[in-house]
């Protein structure tokens, strides 16, 4: 069975009123959703796509993605990023959404987009992200420093 099969099951089940759920593989979305660990549940969307809604959607290049809405451009499209990651995504439009997630699993306990815990999680999430970005890069700075440094002195013990 191709992967695409399995998208038009999880499509068709989705507009009958139902839910899929399945575990979501890669680390764009840690630590809200852990590589291979934790499931999430999809619902259709109703209406239009909110702020910070999780959704599952298909890139032009035919993958698909797990990824927040953090912004809408202009035109209505969405940005989206995923929570562990800085380079945004534009212009992905309603007809490339699947399904929302509505909830999900980490070590069988559940987790509802609307619970006070996972609203805590979002806001300190979404605003705390220029801190993240700024100690991410320079930690990502001062590693390639002292990386350079070490290949000096090694490059420098092999000349004596």
């Amino acid at each position: 069975m191709l992967f695409d099969d399995i998208i038009d099951i999880i499509t068709e089940k989705l507009n009958s009123g139902g839910t899929v759920t399945f575990t979501p593989r890669g680390k764009s979305m840690l630590p809200m959703l852990r590589d291979g660990e934790d499931v999430v549940v999809l619902s259709k969307p109703s209406g239009r796509i909110h702020l910070f809604d999780v959704i599952f959607y298909r890139r032009s290049s035919g993958s698909y993605v797990l990824h927040r809405v953090v912004n809408f451009d202009a035109d209505g499209s969405y940005v989206l990023c995923g929570d562990n990651q800085f380079t945004l995504e534009h212009g992905v439009k309603d007809d490339d959404i699947i399904g929302v997630v509505t909830a999900f699993y980490r070590k069988g306990k559940a987790y509802k987009i609307n619970s006070i815990t996972y609203r805590l999680y979002l806001n300190f999430w979404h605003y705390s992200r220029f801190f993240r970005h700024s100690y991410r890069y320079g930690k990502n700075k001062i590693s390639k420093l002292f990386a350079g440094k070490k290949e000096k002195t090694t490059d420098e013990e092999k000349t004596e």
